[in-house]
């Protein structure tokens, strides 16, 4: 013999009628209808919250890798300057300006032509200057363009077709 359910029971006994156990039925189905959707608003909320927390980290991810990257960036500069650097002799100064300060390196006749003329460039790492060749300067711009703080660019004079002095070139060691 099948199990019979409470309200069977009570049906077949005559305590309630019909009528009363479909009221009832709606009821407990308005009620659970009611809990279901609480139950999928509250999963959706958390869903949301689960959402922003996700976004929120890889935010704070790419925050960190960003600062990951400086720092490597700024070892490669720190070994290419300290690798690359020329060590002036001393006889002459090569002024330069510097965040509105005048600056002077020491270096010899052979390196101040060189800047002058752009083979070499000023880099300032940590509160020094180092000389450095121009091919390595311009890898050290291509990481931060700030390190490098004298950069000569030589252009190159066009001859002019209508010149009447072309014929008489001005050499370049000249002194006055």
């Amino acid at each position: 013999m099948a199990k019979m359910s409470l309200k069977d029971q009570l049906l077949k006994a005559g305590v309630v009628d019909k009528k009363r156990v479909k009221k009832v039925n709606k009821e407990v189905y308005k009620a659970n209808k009611e809990t279901r959707t609480t139950v999928n608003e509250a999963k959706l909320a958390a869903e949301a919250k689960r959402q922003q927390q996700i976004e929120r980290d890889k935010e704070l991810n790419r925050e960190r890798q960003l600062v990951v990257e400086q720092k490597a960036q700024q070892a490669q500069i720190r070994q290419l300057v300290e690798m690359n650097q020329i060590i002036g002799k001393g006889e002459l100064s090569y002024n330069f300006e510097d965040e509105s300060t005048i600056h002077r390196v020491d270096v010899d006749a052979l390196q101040q032509r060189q800047l002058a003329n752009g083979l070499l460039a000023i880099a300032r790492l940590e509160q020094r200057y180092y000389i450095v060749p121009a091919v390595v300067a311009d890898k050290i711009a291509e990481r931060d363009a700030s390190v490098i703080r004298v950069r000569n660019v030589v252009e190159m004079e066009q001859e002019d077709a209508d010149d009447p002095y072309a014929d008489y070139k001005i050499p370049d060691d000249l002194m006055w």
